[in-house]
């Protein structure tokens, strides 16, 4: 048994399949991939926690210093980001621990990404402490910089993190009973939300370089709760998951659990969707 609780197979003879059969890490093998990536993983999980530790600072900066909890420039952003990214980092450090993935592809994608969660919480807090907005800000050349370079790492967020997803659909994901399911489901959603941050940016560069400053910054608040609601299923469902592994219900009851979750997760992002579209 690995720390999943996957049971390992033992030594058969060989598999005529064997030949024809994906390039993919075998379940016998999943152990070892796990142990490869354990570096990568620690480093990942520090910086999330310095991610979400960050946010929750940057609320008591908050309370302390006052001003607008709404608009591009305040206290909100480095809170939310920091938690948002922070939590992120650490759910997909975590849930890929079952996808089907070469140990060196997962590590590099992980490192990666960790490099750019910190990228991106750094220009946005960077930009608060200066009382400026972080994206769609063209007014000065180190602005505008700053902007570019949080478009570019959120690009380069969409890669990762579509190569991860691609992984759970590609080959069926390991883990406890009902986590193949959580992890298409969140890592589906997921896509969702990352699909809406990009139309998000992208109507709003639009808006920036046409002379609309405001309007661009007013642009964001449609999706802003599509974006936000979309992007931790690949925490909530997988982590409900592996719950429920831990509890004495029979199978079919924790079948319903997690349908019933990835349901109503799926009717939450619906219901975004369409205020969304009727608020655009």
């Amino acid at each position: 048994m690995d720390r999943h609780g996957i049971r390992i197979p033992t030594a058969t003879a060989p598999d005529r399949t064997a030949a024809t059969a994906p390039a993919t890490v075998p379940v016998g093998r999943v152990g070892a991939v796990r142990r490869a990536a354990r570096p990568a993983e620690r480093l990942c999980l520090t910086t999330g926690a310095a991610l979400v530790l960050s946010g929750l600072v940057h609320l008591l900066v908050f309370a302390v210093d006052g001003g607008p909890w709404d608009g591009p420039v305040s206290w909100r952003k480095p809170f939310t980001f920091g938690l948002s990214f922070g939590l992120t980092l650490i759910a997909v450090t975590w849930v890929t621990s079952y996808l089907r993935i070469g140990a060196r592809s997962r590590t590099v994608l992980l490192v990666v990404f960790a490099v750019d969660c910190v990228v991106e919480v750094a220009g946005i807090t960077l930009q608060a402490w200066r009382h400026v907005p972080s994206h769609l800000n063209t007014t000065t050349p180190f602005d505008t910089a700053v902007a570019m370079a949080l478009a570019v790492g959120g690009g380069v967020l969409v890669v990762v993190l579509t190569v991860f997803a691609a992984a759970a659909f590609r080959h069926r994901p390991d883990g406890p009973s009902g986590m193949p399911l959580a992890l298409r489901a969140g890592f589906a959603t997921l896509m969702v939300g990352l699909l809406s941050g990009a139309v998000m940016i992208a109507r709003g560069v639009v808006l920036s370089r046409t002379g609309h400053q405001q309007a661009a910054y007013d642009s964001t608040a449609p999706l802003k709760p599509l974006h936000g609601v979309s992007l931790h299923a690949v925490l909530v469902l997988p982590a409900l998951t592996w719950l429920l592994s831990r509890t004495a219900w029979s199978a079919t009851a924790k079948r319903r659990v997690l349908r019933a979750a990835v349901g109503a997760y799926a009717v939450a992002v619906l219901g975004a969707g369409v205020w969304a579209a009727l608020t655009w």
